[in-house]
């Protein structure tokens, strides 16, 4: 216990945090503004803003202080040049790497090959692509902060370990530990959809909002839940893990190693596999039409087709009662939804919300709002928002001053 930080140091920590975010959202902002958002005495924020400047990352600059004449204010900014971090995301047979400053604004950005047949020697490929990206654009690299990673897999973000992927055959990969032993900076670990809705709070369809719950359905199903403004599970070994939830007796394994799982039901690839069987069975169907992507079974359904309206009915059936157990305990605001299905979301949505309305409580249901996710499921912006949170709760901070 006794390397563990001081209730003083927390104290330091949070306060550093909140003062750069404000910073950040607001500036340039005088250091009377920041004492009364932050609700720090002015002494305090002097002394958090010397030091966040002789650490070169914020600075003084003037700007026009509305309703006043004379000289221009003095107000605060992020110093964001020259610090940099490098996301890494995680792709079915490719990784994409961006170089972002710290204001995640993109420096440069590439897609390497990653195919499955490196599940054998996953983490030494890993080390050696990160190489590559650092070979090919030594010219734009200044000072790097972190690297951030998020992929779909079940993944634990404290340890940096990757338990299992639905795509590489992998199993207790430590990347984390073994990346910062590499390159000697800050490594951050997430499963894509946590990541996902920490960057929808930041800029996507959550801002503002305290409560909400996000819903993934993908080549994944997953969900991440945004409670009292803290996106849950975002610095903990766990994830939102409802599409590992049994749904059905079934023989169809699921990489996590249960049987009958929700994601086995109606990720993107399943839903496929349906809506050809059912094809096949109705030859008046307008899947037989074209090739069956998920692009055509939304157009399917819009129009109404009998076998994949059965599909979409079976997506807000599998999700309905998770979705009113989960609604009873958090309340949320708004559900989003981020999905290739949305493009049938006129659609999609009504039927569940009307599945969700069979079982939630009678009093949330009257306010239920259903959405679609502002970002998409591609970029770096996931990973981004991992370092965004470091520096806004003052962790990353802390090492950055420390040099």
């Amino acid at each position: 216990m006794g390397n563990q930080p001081s209730h003083i140091d927390h104290v330091k920590q949070f306060n550093l945090g909140t003062v750069f975010r404000l910073i950040d959202e607001h500036g340039p902002i005088s250091r009377i503004s920041l004492s009364k958002k932050a609700e720090l005495a002015p002494a305090s924020i002097t002394k958090i803003t010397r030091e966040l400047v002789e650490a070169h990352l914020i600075h003084e600059t003037e700007f026009p202080d509305v309703g006043f004449r004379g000289r221009p204010a003095v107000g605060l900014k992020l110093e964001s040049q020259g610090w940099q971090f490098l996301c890494i995301r995680v792709n079915k047979g490719s990784l994409l790497f961006s170089l972002r400053e710290l204001d995640s604004k993109l420096v440069t950005e590439d897609t390497f090959d990653f195919p499955k047949e490196y599940s054998d020697d996953f983490l030494n490929h890993f080390l050696v692509a990160i190489d590559k990206f650092f070979e090919r654009y030594q010219s734009h690299v200044e000072r790097l902060t972190a690297i951030s990673i998020t992929m779909n897999a079940i993944v634990d973000p404290i340890s940096g370990v990757i338990y299992s992927s639905p795509y590489y055959d992998i199993k207790d990969i430590p990347l984390a530990d073994k990346i910062h032993e590499k390159t000697g900076v800050s490594v951050f670990l997430q499963h894509s959809v946590t990541a996902w809705t920490m960057a929808e709070s930041l800029y996507g369809a959550a801002k503002n909002n305290s409560d909400v719950l996000q819903i993934v359905i993908d080549d994944i199903v997953g969900a991440g839940v945004i409670n009292n403004g803290k996106t849950l599970h975002s610095n903990s070994h766990s994830a939102v893990e409802i599409g590992h939830t049994k749904v059905i007796d079934s023989q169809n394994s699921c990489y996590c190693g249960a049987k009958g799982c929700l994601e086995t039901e109606i990720a993107i690839p399943q839903l496929i596999k349906k809506a050809q069987l059912l094809a096949q069975e109705d030859p008046t169907s307008l899947l037989n039409k074209y090739p069956i992507t998920v692009e055509t079974l939304c157009d399917a359904i819009l129009v109404g087709d009998k076998s994949a309206l059965e599909i979409v009915n079976l997506v807000a059936q599998r999700l309905g009662f998770i979705l009113a157990v989960m609604i009873n305990i958090f309340n949320p605001q708004k559900i989003l939804i981020g999905s290739p299905l949305c493009r049938a979301k006129s659609v999609l949505f009504p039927l569940m919300l009307n599945h969700i309305q069979d079982h939630v409580m009678p009093r949330y249901a009257k306010s239920l709002i259903i959405e679609e996710t502002e970002l998409r499921n591609k970029g770096t912006l996931p990973a981004a928002s991992l370092v965004k949170e470091a520096l806004y709760n003052g962790s990353l901070l802390i090492e950055l001053m420390q040099g």
